[in-house]
């Protein structure tokens, strides 16, 4: 699957799964938690799904904002995982 195809599969799933009062307000590059679209349980729904709908396996030390802030970062974290490629470390 293609990024754009990610960004897509992982845009449908925030907007049909969390409360989004004007659809076009949330843009692939906004920020889901300060937006408000996501709390830090909505994180843990996103991870579920990407891991299901994607085969990968987030681990603890994964669940960043550089990595699951946006839809944007959301889907190029997947693809990262995908490929093998190492993820984003945690910021010192």
């Amino acid at each position: 699957m293609d990024l754009k195809e990610l960004e897509q599969q992982i845009r449908a799933f925030v907007l049909s799964n969390f409360y989004v009062a004007d659809e076009a307000s949330v843009t692939n590059r906004s920020s889901l938690l300060e937006q408000g679209v996501v709390d830090s349980t909505g994180v843990l729904e996103i991870i579920s799904f990407i891991e299901t709908t994607c085969g990968i396996t987030v681990e603890d030390d994964e669940m960043l904002p550089e990595n699951l802030g946006s839809i944007d970062s959301i889907a190029r974290f997947v693809s990262r995982k995908q490929a093998g490629a190492a993820p984003v470390p945690a910021a010192a």
